[in-house]
C-alpha cells in the first residue's frame, strides 16, 4: 500500500509522539506516583474516579489528577441483529480490564461513554422512549455538539459511536487496556487522544512545563516552573469542580427521567480538543492580564499565584459579569462561565444529599496533551506533525444543554443577557489563544449498561 507524502509524514509523527515517544518521558519527570487512598469497589456512576488526593496550593485546596490520560473513541463493528451478543461479550472485556486494578488513579478509571450516531443507527426506537429529556431546554438530554460563537469555521463536529476515558497513575495500566481494546472485533478504533496531569504540587517542576520544554513547543520556556497547566493556572481547584453525584442525569431535577431508571446514575460527557498558543498567552498578556482574562477584570492577585480561590463566595454573577464588561471592556473566562455552571439555589439530591448555592455542576476530566491534534487517527488527514501544547477537554454535565449554557456564557451568551463581542477577541477572556479542532457529545449510561446501551430492549 502506498502513502502520499502527508500521509507518511502523519506516521512518522504519530510514531514520534507515541508508545515510545515523549509521553513515556512522563513517568520519568513526574518521580513517584502520588499517595492514594485505599478504594475497593466501583460506584455505580463511570464517570465518579474515587481514591483521589487533595493538597494545598496558595492556601486552596485543589485535587491531585491521574498522571496518565487516554481516550479511545470508535465506531461499532457489530450488526444490529447481532447486538445482543455484542452487549455481553463487549461487557465481559470491560470487565476483564478492570480485573486487578484498584478502583482509583493507583490502578484504572474507565469511563464508556455513546454518542448521538450510535443511538441513531442501532436502537433508534429504544432511545427516543428512554433516553431523558431536558425539562429546561425542551430536548433530548444528548443532542448534537454544536459550534460555539468563538470555534473557528473548521471545528469538526465528529461522529464517533462511542469513547472510552481511560485515567490512572501507571501508564502501564492504560497501555493495557488501550491493546484489549484494540484487539476487540465490536469495535474500530478511530482515534487515540493521549496526555498528562499533574501540577508542581509542593514546589516541584511540573509536567507541563518539563513535557512542553521537552517536546520543543514554543513558548514553553516561559511556563511557570510549578505549573499545573500550560497556561499557568491551576484548574483542579477543589471547590471548582462538581462533587459527588451533583453532575448525574437525576440529581439537579433538570432532566425528566420519562419514567424509566435505565439512565439513572450516568452523566453527560462533552469531548473537545483545543490547541494553546504559549507565545500569544506569555508574550502579550502580562501576568495582570492574563489573571483578567481567565478568571474575571479587576480581581487582584499575588504575582505568581497559580491556585486562585473560586468557592461559592468568589462565584460572579450576570450583573457581576455586565458591570465588570462596562468598566474594562472584558469578561474574563471563569466569571461568565459560573453564571451557569454554578448552583443559583441550594439544592437537595434524590439521596438526600445537600448541593449548596455556589457550587460547581460540570466534573471535568481535562487534561494537558501534544497531541497535533490526536495521538492516532483512522484518518491520516487529521494529523499534523510536530507537537502542540493543548488540551483534551473532558466535561461531565447533567445535559448536553447544560454544557452548552457553560460554553456559550464563555464567549458572553448568558442567562439574562448578552455581552456582543467578536470571536476571539482578546476582551473575550482567553479566547483569543485558544482554538478548539473537534467536538463531540456523549450519553454515559450508569456502569450497569455501559456495553452497548439499550441493545437488550
Amino acid at each position: 500500500m502506498k502513502f502520499t507524502r502527508k500521509q507518511a509524514l502523519a506516521g512518522a509523527a504519530a510514531g514520534a509522539i507515541g508508545a515510545t515517544g515523549i509521553y513515556e518521558l512522563v513517568d520519568r519527570l513526574a518521580g513517584s506516583s502520588p499517595p492514594r487512598p485505599v478504594v475497593t469497589s466501583r460506584p455505580p456512576e463511570q464517570h465518579v474516579l474515587d481514591g483521589v488526593q487533595y493538597v494545598r496550593q496558595d492556601g486552596v485546596e485543589v485535587t491531585v489528577p491521574p498522571l496518565h490520560h487516554e481516550i479511545v473513541t470508535a465506531t461499532v463493528r457489530a450488526d444490529r441483529a447481532d447486538l445482543r451478543d455484542a452487549q455481553q461479550e463487549f461487557e465481559a472485556l470491560l470487565a476483564s480490564i478492570e480485573d486487578g486494578y484498584a478502583a482509583s488513579p493507583a490502578g484504572l478509571g474507565m469511563t464508556v461513554a455513546w454518542g448521538l450516531p450510535y443511538f441513531d443507527t442501532f436502537v433508534a426506537d429504544a432511545a427516543r422512549k428512554t433516553i431523558p429529556h431536558d425539562r429546561r431546554a425542551g430536548v433530548s438530554t444528548l443532542v448534537a455538539a454544536r459550534r460555539f460563537p468563538s470555534d473557528p469555521e473548521q471545528t469538526v463536529l465528529e461522529g464517533n459511536h462511542l469513547a472510552i476515558l481511560l485515567r490512572s497513575d501507571v501508564r502501564a495500566h492504560v497501555d493495557a487496556a488501550v491493546a484489549q481494546l484494540r484487539a476487540s472485533d465490536l469495535i474500530h478504533v478511530t482515534s487515540l487522544r493521549r496526555g498528562f496531569a499533574g501540577g508542581g504540587f509542593g514546589g516541584t517542576r511540573s509536567l507541563p512545563k518539563q513535557m512542553a520544554v521537552a517536546a520543543d513547543v514554543p513558548g514553553a520556556d516561559l511556563i511557570p516552573e510549578t505549573s499545573e497547566l500550560f497556561l499557568g493556572f491551576t484548574s483542579t481547584q477543589r471547590a471548582a469542580l462538581g462533587a459527588g453525584k451533583i453532575a448525574n442525569i437525576e440529581t439537579l431535577g433538570i432532566n425528566d427521567l420519562r419514567g424509566s431508571t435505565y439512565f439513572r446514575e450516568g452523566t453527560h460527557m462533552h469531548l473537545s480538543h483545543v490547541t494553546e498558543d504559549l507565545e500569544a498567552w506569555y508574550v502579550n498578556f502580562a501576568f495582570s492580564e492574563r489573571v483578567s482574562s481567565a478568571f474575571r477584570p479587576g480581581l487582584q492577585v499575588k504575582a505568581d499565584v497559580q491556585a486562585v480561590a473560586m468557592g461559592p463566595k468568589e462565584v460572579s454573577t450576570v450583573a457581576a459579569v455586565k458591570r465588570q464588561y462596562h468598566e474594562s471592556g472584558r469578561i474574563g473566562h471563569s466569571g461568565p462561565i459560573q453564571t451557569t455552571s454554578r448552583l443559583q439555589a441550594d439544592v437537595v439530591g434524590p439521596d438526600g444529599t445537600r448541593y449548596p448555592k455556589g457550587a460547581a455542576i460540570p466534573m471535568r476530566a481535562d487534561f494537558n496533551t501534544l497531541d497535533n491534534p490526536f495521538h492516532y487517527s483512522d484518518d491520516f488527514e487529521q494529523i499534523q506533525t510536530g507537537a502542540v501544547a493543548g488540551i483534551h477537554f473532558v466535561s461531565f454535565n447533567p445535559s448536553s444543554d447544560d454544557f452548552h449554557r457553560n460554553r456559550l456564557a464563555m464567549d458572553g451568551v448568558m442567562p439574562d443577557g448578552t455581552i456582543h463581542l467578536d470571536a476571539r477577541d482578546r476582551a473575550q477572556g482567553f479566547n483569543s489563544i485558544l482554538s478548539t479542532t473537534h467536538r463531540q457529545n456523549f450519553l454515559v449510561p450508569p456502569r450497569r449498561h455501559r456495553s452497548f446501551p439499550l441493545a437488550e430492549l
